[in-house]
């Protein structure tokens, strides 16, 4: 009952966006959508980017950064929760201070249910990219409170961007760097991010790279990652003995313009993709292109991908970045940066 009242105020705000300007999509390619909506209105910062949501025992919570724009020093995690059928105001859950004279900006944050226990939010902290340390904070009332900040070990960021998997008593975090060429790894924790493991590199980015994936499963010990590169495709991973050892990264062929993608393994088996479908122009050495449309596609084997929806179609906009879940009562959750203004949050109740 608390789901269905859930679906049903979010199909009631949603109808309050229906000014959002997109292009002009098929009805076939917007069916089963029964939300659209923004996560917030108005916030104390212009900018935002790299959203995550997650399902807790108490409903559903969301995360980003933002600040003036980003890599500025100014740019914290915010977090919002479905509450009393709307959204809380953005509120910050964590900041980039380092001590009391160092202070650098926040980036992608990624919110992990802990089975009967707290809501984790990992994030990094850095002046750059490349100069990533990784963190994180509990949340033990649902993602209202946080406590203290915990630094990873060194050599340690956790999920990059996607969220991680347990499986037995490992969490296993799909991760990558980007300090010598873009290298995916996958780093695991048995105890809730208090201690870690690192696995090798998948690739030595020369000439195939990848950051920021995610991980399907397929069968009781065969996993696959797909990740976003600079090849013009997404490239992927597989696991056949439950993600202690990975393939070598390779190619598949979806598209892929040197953006964030997200995919998950519904509860029916499928495999479901979130990804801006655009073949890079042949003038971009780093594959970046543009980052729209935005659309989602099915899967049954994680090779053979059919277009199903699109959530986003103007020209030139971004739409970028999403993330996406599947809650206890079966609708599909996607959030996603829109033109780096405001979090989108689309829901989906069949596919």
């Amino acid at each position: 009952m608390k789901y269905f009242t859930f679906l049903i105020g979010l199909f009631v705000s949603a109808q309050c966006f229906s000014q959002v300007n997109r292009a002009e999509i098929p009805g076939h390619l917007r069916k089963g959508i029964i939300a659209d909506e923004f996560i917030y209105e108005t916030a104390p910062f212009p900018q935002c980017h790299a959203s995550t949501i997650e399902e807790t025992p108490n409903g559903i919570v969301t995360a980003w950064f933002g600040g003036t724009r980003e890599g500025n020093n100014d740019v914290n995690i915010y977090v919002s929760r479905w509450v009393n059928n709307q959204w809380t105001a953005p509120a910050i859950a964590a900041e980039g201070k380092i001590n009391e004279k160092t202070r650098y900006a926040c980036y992608n944050p990624v919110l992990y249910q802990v089975p009967g226990g707290e809501l984790i939010l990992f994030y990094k902290i850095g002046p750059r990219v490349i100069d990533w340390t990784g963190w994180l904070v509990r949340s033990y009332d649902h993602g209202a409170t946080w406590s203290k900040p915990e630094q990873l070990p060194d050599g340690i960021l956790g999920p990059i961007k996607n969220k991680p998997l347990l499986i037995g008593n490992t969490l296993v975090c799909p991760t990558s760097t980007e300090r010598d060429g873009w290298k995916v790894h996958f780093e695991y924790t048995k105890d809730n991010g208090k201690t870690w493991e690192k696995g090798p590199d998948l690739n030595d980015a020369k000439p195939l790279t990848g950051i920021q994936p995610s991980i399907l499963r397929h069968d009781a010990s065969t996993l696959q990652s797909l990740c976003r590169s600079t090849n013009g495709t997404v490239n992927q991973t597989w696991s056949k003995d439950n993600g202690k050892t990975w393939s070598m990264l390779g190619q598949t062929s979806i598209p892929n313009p040197n953006s964030g993608i997200d995919a998950i393994t519904l509860k029916d088996g499928r495999h479901l993709l979130v990804y801006n479908h655009v073949v890079p122009r042949k003038n971009e050495e780093d594959g970046w292109s543009d980052r729209s449309p935005l659309n989602v596609a099915i899967s049954d084997d994680g090779v053979n991908w059919k277009q199903v929806l699109v959530l986003e179609n103007e020209p030139k906009g971004e739409f970028s970045y999403p993330t996406v879940m599947q809650t206890s009562d079966g609708s599909i959750h996607i959030t996603y940066t829109w033109k780096r203004k405001k979090i989108k949050h689309v829901v989906i109740k069949s596919i």
